[in-house]
């Protein structure tokens, strides 16, 4: 063998042998989170601040609420981040959890097509807006998947006193899939549906959809976060995890949740200190 084969082969091993200790060396959390702080654009402005400052690298799995809190159930992540209050309560009781903490909130909007066949623009009762959508069989897209989206969604249908299990038809699609692709389709098909409003003013596929209802107090989104229990779950990077979480709800993190805008408009709104969110 050539002495300068030799030396390249040489050269070759020093630098896998330079830059395998930095690859087995970094640490990372897994954060189930759910679509909607993905698809905003929210984890991309957010995630390499806590990156740089502490040096553990997050990847994210992003799915509707409830996959989300199955998956951590299983122990396949350090951190749930999530919007259904209710459902965050439930994880923490059955032990799965360690404490609920309150992080963000924002709010939903009802989208629909400008033309507006339920006759629903201006109105700033979200009930009363469902109730003509089902009353004039306007299409209307359900992300269908368990999401905080969803689950919110079938809560406005039960205050709306209408039981959409029973009383849907094909007027009402459920796509089984997150906030953008239920946007899509709903642009597609020119069609009503719930959304939350950062993924809505990230979204630029919007056709001819609009914002047709806000402002309804019954439409307040509220965000927790959670680590999963590591006494449950061996394998959960309690250590990591928590500092995720300290970090997302200190000064620091909370500012910078603040400072995610589209457009010039915020749209997430801190609120870690409001113990009863």
């Amino acid at each position: 063998m050539s002495s300068k084969r030799c030396t390249l082969r040489l050269l070759c091993l020093i630098a896998v042998l330079a830059f395998a200790p930095s690859a087995i060396a970094q640490r990372f959390i897994t954060v189930a989170s759910t679509t909607s702080t993905e698809q905003s654009g929210l984890f991309k402005h957010l995630l390499p601040v806590f990156e740089k400052k502490t040096g553990t690298q997050v990847r994210v799995v992003a799915l509707g609420t409830g996959q989300t809190l199955d998956l951590a159930r299983r122990g396949d992540a350090d951190v749930v981040f999530v919007h259904a209050r209710s459902e965050e309560v439930k994880f923490v009781a059955e032990g799965h959890g360690v404490k609920r903490q309150p992080v963000m909130y924002n709010d939903f909007v009802l989208i629909g097509p400008k033309g507006d066949p339920a006759k629903i623009v201006g109105t700033k009762d979200i009930l009363e807006a469902l109730r003509r959508v089902k009353g004039t069989r306007a299409p209307f897209v359900s992300r269908g998947d368990r999401s905080g989206t969803h689950i919110a969604e079938l809560d406005l249908w039960k205050r709306a006193q209408i039981d959409i299990g029973k009383e849907k038809g094909p007027w009402y699609r459920e796509t089984g899939q997150g906030m953008g692709p239920a946007l899509n389709t709903a642009s597609s098909m020119g069609a009503y549906l719930l959304s939350d409003r950062a993924t809505w003013l990230a979204f630029k596929n919007r056709g001819d959809l609009a914002i047709l209802v806000e402002g309804d107090k019954r439409l307040f989104n509220q965000y927790g976060v959670i680590l999963v229990n590591p006494e449950k779950h061996p394998n959960v990077k309690r250590a990591d995890g928590q500092a995720f979480i300290d970090w997302v709800i200190s000064p620091e993190g909370q500012k910078t949740i603040a400072d995610y805008r589209i457009a010039g408009e915020q749209l997430f709104f801190p609120n870690a200190d409001d113990t009863g969110a």
